[in-house]
């Protein structure tokens, strides 16, 4: 999989629902459906653009392309269950959706943690 695309596309993606959340949706959120979108986009940024640079980072050195995958991988998984549940959950109001939000978050935390542990492990 091209990761360095796959992140530029996030970032893109996250830019245009932000854009979408901020107009589209500006007079259809209630105060706490806005603040859980805006915390979506929040998410979905940031990870984006570390998936971007853990994708470069094979490039540089300091990963291998398999390390890199794994970590992206993660990051990725963690952008569409954490930050999609909490986009559906803002738009429909379904309490339900909050159930696949923390998985995301784990899998957030999994990549930081599996970057850190490869690096240093590299390090060596």
């Amino acid at each position: 999989m091209n990761w360095s695309a796959s992140g530029a596309t996030a970032l893109a993606l996250a830019v245009i629902l932000g854009a979408f959340g901020a107009h589209g949706l500006r007079d259809r959120l209630d105060a706490y459906s806005t603040n859980v979108y805006e915390k979506a986009v929040l998410y979905h940024f940031f990870h984006a653009l570390g998936l971007l640079v853990v994708a470069l980072m094979p490039k540089l050195g300091y990963l291998s392309t398999r390390q890199a995958g794994w970590v992206c991988g993660l990051l990725l998984a963690g952008i569409v269950l954490f930050s999609g549940s909490l986009y559906v959950l803002a738009v429909t109001r379904i309490p339900a959706l909050g159930i696949i939000t923390p998985f995301g978050g784990v899998s957030f935390i999994a990549a930081w943690l599996a970057l850190a542990w490869m690096l240093l492990r590299n390090q060596q």
